[in-house]
C-alpha cells in the first residue's frame, strides 16, 4: 500500500511529544530537588522523611521515554587467560541500520557470527548479554537497526523486504564461512534470507543458522501476542496504530509505529509485575537499598529506550507472518521471488525454543524443520528449554550455562 493510500494520521505523536515537552521543567525540577536533598549534610539528609521525598523525585525524573540506543558498554572480554578491550567498528551503515562488530583489540582468527536483532520498538542493547556470552569466543557483529524517526523520508521505504535485503547484505560483508543467530521476530526473515541465497547460489550463505524464539509458524499454539494481531484486520492496525513523525525530527514526514504504542502493548501484558517493580524501585532508593535499585533502574533504563518502526515494515511483518502465515504455508515472496527454504541443503540448523515462552510459544520455531525439508537430519537440531520465558531463551543464567553451549557447538562444527 502506497503512502498517500494511508488514512490521516491521528496525531497521537504530536500530543505525545507535547506532554513530554510539557513535563520536561517538571522533571528538571524534580532532578534539582532530589540532588538538594540527598546532599543535605547531617541529620537532615537522613530523616526519612527526607529520603522519601528524594526517592519520589527521582521516580518523577524517570517517568519519561528515551528515543536513543542506550550504549552497549562492552569495553572488555576475557579471552582465554588474559582480558581484551573491545571497539565498536560499524563495518557496513545504511539508512535504516548499521552493520555493528564487537572488534578485539588483538589478531585471533574466531567463527564469524552475525546476530540479528528485533525491529520492534527496542533498540539491539536488548540482546547485550546475547553478545556478551557469545564474544569470547566468536568475531560477533550485530544488527543495529536505526530508529525511524531520524532516518529522512527521502531515504523512502524499508519493509518486510527490505530487512531480507539488508541481512544479505550484511551476511555478504561478512564473507563466506560466517555464521547467523536470530532472536525473535527475525528468525522469518533470517530463514527467508537464507532460502534466496541458496536458491540463487549466493556464496555467503551462513554455515549454520540458529533461530532463536520466533515465529516461524504462528498457528501453532497461539499466545495472547497471536490473538491480538488476529483480532483485528489489518486496515484496523494502519489506522489505529500508525501515525507520522513530528518535523522538528530527521524523520519527519515519515510514516511509522511508535516506539511508544509499542512499549505500551508490552507493559500492558504484564501490567502488575511493572507497577509491583516501580513500587519496590522507589521502596528501595527510599530505604538506601542501592544495589537493588540499581539493579531495577538499568532494566527499566533499556526497556524505556524505544524506537519507532517504518510503518511498512510493521504493516508488512504483521500481515505476511502473523495474519496470513506467508513462510508457513509456502507463499512467501522477496522481491517478487517465492521463498524456497528446501532450497537449503548446506546451512545447519538450530532451533531454540523456552519451555514457558509466552510471546512465541512452543513449537512456533521448531516449524522450521518441516519447511527445510532439504536438510540431512545430521544437519538439523532442536532445544526445547525448561522453565524459561522468551527472554530466558537469549538471555541470563540458562542461557549462559546451556543454550549458549548447543549454539557454539553447531558453529564449531560447522565453521
Amino acid at each position: 500500500m502506497s503512502p498517500a493510500a494511508w488514512v490521516a494520521p491521528r496525531m497521537m505523536y504530536y500530543a505525545y511529544q507535547a506532554y513530554s515537552d510539557l513535563m520536561e521543567p517538571v522533571r528538571a525540577a524534580a532532578r534539582l530537588t532530589q540532588g538538594l536533598l540527598q546532599h543535605s549534610p547531617g541529620p537532615l539528609g537522613d530523616m526519612m522523611a527526607f529520603r522519601h521525598l528524594a526517592a519520589g523525585c527521582e521516580m518523577l525524573t524517570r517517568a519519561t521515554l528515551t528515543h536513543h540506543r542506550p550504549p552497549y558498554g562492552i569495553e572488555r572480554v576475557k579471552l582465554g587467560k588474559r582480558e581484551v578491550g573491545i571497539i565498536e567498528e560499524a563495518t557496513l551503515v545504511t539508512p535504516f541500520g548499521t552493520l555493528l562488530r564487537f572488534k578485539k583489540d588483538v589478531e585471533v582468527t574466531q567463527p564469524r557470527v552475525l546476530v540479528v536483532a528485533p525491529l520492534s520498538g527496542h533498540y539491539a542493547t536488548l540482546l547485550r548479554g546475547t553478545v556478551e556470552t557469545l564474544l569470547p569466543e566468536h568475531d560477533v557483529y550485530i544488527t543495529d537497526w536505526h530508529n525511524a524517526r531520524d532516518v529522512s523520508i527521502a531515504h523512502g521505504r524499508f519493509g518486510f523486504d527490505e530487512y531480507v535485503d539488508h541481512i544479505i547484505r550484511f551476511l555478504e560483508t561478512l564473507g563466506p564461512g560466517a555464521h547467523v543467530v536470530a532472536v525473535c521476530q527475525p528468525c522469518v526473515q533470517v530463514l527467508a534470507a537464507v532460502a534466496l541465497m541458496a536458491e540463487n547460489g549466493n556464496k555467503a550463505q551462513p554455515r549454520s543458522m540458529t533461530l532463536m524464539a520466533g515465529p516461524i509458524d504462528c498457528r501453532v499454539n497461539p499466545t495472547e501476542v497471536n490473538n491480538l494481531a488476529t483480532g483485528k484486520p489489518i486496515e484496523w492496525f494502519e489506522k489505529n496504530l500508525l501515525d507520522v513523525v513530528p518535523q522538528r525530527f530527521a524523520g519527519g514526514g515519515r510514516k511509522v509505529y511508535p516506539g511508544f504504542v509499542q512499549l505500551t502493548a508490552f507493559m500492558s501484558m504484564n501490567m502488575e509485575r511493572h507497577i509491583k517493580a516501580h513500587v519496590e524501585l522507589y521502596e528501595n532508593l527510599a530505604a538506601g537499598e542501592n544495589e537493588k535499585a540499581e539493579a531495577a533502574k538499568t532494566f527499566y533504563d533499556e526497556y524505556f529506550a524505544v524506537l519507532d518502526l517504518p510503518a511498512e515494515f510493521y504493516i508488512e511483518t504483521v500481515q505476511r507472518v502473523f495474519q496470513e502465515y506467508h513462510l508457513a504455508e509456502g507463499r512467501l515472496e522477496v522481491h517478487g521471488q517465492k521463498v524456497n527454504p528446501r532450497a537449503i541443503r548446506r546451512t545447519a540448523l538450530l532451533t531454540v525454543e523456552g519451555e514457558k515462552d509466552d510471546i512465541c510459544s512452543v513449537g512456533q520455531t521448531l516449524a522450521a524443520h518441516d519447511l527445510c525439508t532439504g536438510l540431512k537430519p545430521y544437519l538439523r537440531k532442536h532445544h526445547l528449554q525448561p522453565g524459561v520465558g522468551h527472554y530466558g531463551v537469549f538471555n541470563g543464567r540458562r542461557w549462559n550455562s546451556q543454550i549458549y553451549p548447543l549454539v557454539r557447538n553447531l558453529i564449531l562444527a560447522h565453521d
